[in-house]
């Protein structure tokens, strides 16, 4: 789990989401107010959003095209705000089984309705090298090195 979770409040503008996802290389921000989570929104929340220009512009429809940009919209009108969340003590195959059936790429941990942390599928495949490892040198024959 990552205790040290970038996250934005419902009235930040959807460009101050990017340019946080963008400048720590991450796809989902928790939303929280005063630490407790009150929902998520995900790099795909962002790019859906927003209409592509050859949709808007053929159509002579410019003023919408203009009112679309990310500055002016809030991260409130796109967050999913039924959020699957883990408390601190659940394992970490319980958190992979959730993001694989949801189809999730992140889990944020609860306690209290305040936001610890989040574990993200990155986590999952980070711990899952880390046991492959250990695996693997337990069984290596000292012999052989």
């Amino acid at each position: 789990m990552q205790r040290q979770v970038q996250s934005v409040r419902p009235l930040d503008s959807l460009q101050h989401a990017r340019e946080i996802m963008a400048a720590h290389r991450i796809n989902q921000l928790p939303v929280v107010v005063e630490g407790k989570l009150v929902g998520i929104v995900t790099d795909r929340d962002l790019r859906d959003a927003f209409p592509s220009v050859f949709e808007c512009w053929p159509r002579g429809r410019a003023a919408e095209a203009v009112a679309a940009i990310p500055k002016h919209i809030t991260v409130e009108l796109v967050m999913t705000t039924n959020v699957l969340t883990l408390g601190p003590k659940a394992r970490l195959a319980e958190a992979a089984r959730l993001m694989r059936t949801e189809r999730i790429g992140a889990i944020p941990i609860v306690e209290n309705d305040q936001l610890l942390g989040i574990v993200t599928r990155s986590d999952i495949l980070d711990a899952f090298l880390a046991l492959a490892e250990q695996a693997q040198n337990r069984n290596r024959d000292p012999r052989s090195l």
